[in-house]
């Protein structure tokens, strides 16, 4: 076994602290991975507290991980000692059903193995990226540029992707008027990845004080929605909503936002299920729809398109041991615009 440490959650009551634990022997089809820095995620948060479902205790969370390769195993080809490298939300899946087979890992139809929080195929807890190793099935890590700057790439591998993939999906791009509703962690990556696709993108928010910060990202227009006036001149002008928003907000109020056809995609998990009026939906053909994860190749086509593009996450990098103050100002909005942890640091 290899000895790890990194920070954990003992339980759902008490904050993160330095924990020492086992990683699983290198095996043939595996990559070891020093972890350099590691993306702080509101789910994180959720998942310590437990407030989607109860957790696997002592939890070690972190799925936006990035580092350089330090052992590999002798079956595996398409890495070597010394790369870079990346894991983002799952370390393992069936790789045999349907959608597995088509490159969608993160729908596997018997359950993707997440990052951590999760039990693996041999039912042993997985521990994720606060951390300062992690072994790996080699398909289920990805190549990292060195053309982009390392710890502001580490935010693409959960925050980067769950924008990506819902907006190349619905293929969004020229012709399109895209909200992005929220100006966060995953907002300002919805925000780079529209306009780089050719959207007409407008950030919709309630605090006025963000408008500079999302002209500066490349939005065309933004909207405070708590001015009524402002939202009249938006009823029905967008041909998708992608939602970002992770607290309870009045979904009939963005629905009457979108055009006849319109959809609203829902990438942030709110504690509390969505309260929706029907005629919402039947008065103008409107959809909700839903998106995770990207699949392997999908999350490995984001990270190539941001190389060639220069698109990392606008990052405030920290001190493990300040991570308790990092959540409380997550909580508060209080970060431009996603958390990095400088593992060197633990």
């Amino acid at each position: 076994m290899i000895q790890a440490k990194g920070y954990a959650a003992q339980n759902a009551e008490t904050d993160l602290a330095p924990w020492e634990f086992q990683r699983r022997d290198v095996g043939p089809h595996d990559i070891q991975i020093e972890i350099l820095y590691c993306g702080v995620c509101h789910s994180d948060l959720h998942q310590i507290k437990n407030d989607w479902f109860p957790g696997i205790f002592p939890m070690v969370p972190g799925h936006e991980i990035v580092g350089r390769i330090v052992q590999v195993g002798n079956h595996v080809n398409k890495f070597r000692i010394g790369d870079l490298a990346g894991v983002g939300c799952m370390v393992d899946s069936c790789q045999v059903c349907e959608n597995c087979q088509a490159g969608l890992e993160q729908y596997c139809a018997e359950g993707n193995t997440q990052t951590y929080n999760n039990l693996d195929r041999s039912g042993v807890p997985t521990y994720g990226g606060y951390s300062n190793t992690i072994v790996v099935r080699e398909e289920f890590v990805l190549h990292i540029s060195d053309q982009l700057p390392l710890a502001a790439t580490a935010p693409l591998l959960c925050a980067g992707i769950t924008t990506y993939s819902p907006l190349r999906h619905w293929k969004v791009g020229k012709g399109h008027k895209l909200a992005v509703l929220g100006l966060g962690g995953l907002g300002h990556m919805a925000v780079k990845f529209g306009v780089a696709f050719g959207a007409e993108v407008t950030v919709l928010s309630t605090s006025p004080n963000k408008e500079a910060a999302a002209k500066a990202l490349g939005a065309h227009h933004f909207v405070v929605t708590t001015d009524e006036s402002q939202l009249k001149a938006v009823k029905g002008a967008f041909d998708f909503i992608l939602d970002t928003v992770s607290a309870e907000h009045d979904m009939d109020l963005y629905l009457s936002l979108l055009k006849t056809s319109g959809t609203q995609i829902c990438v942030g998990v709110p504690s509390k299920p969505y309260a929706i009026q029907p005629f919402s939906l039947l008065g103008g053909r409107k959809s909700i729809a839903g998106s995770g994860i990207g699949g392997i190749a999908e999350t490995q086509e984001m990270l190539d398109f941001c190389a060639a593009h220069g698109i990392v996450s606008d990052i405030e990098l920290i001190d493990i041991k300040d991570i308790t103050q990092a959540y409380e100002r997550m909580l508060k909005g209080d970060v431009r615009y996603r958390f990095v942890i400088d593992m060197a640091t633990l």
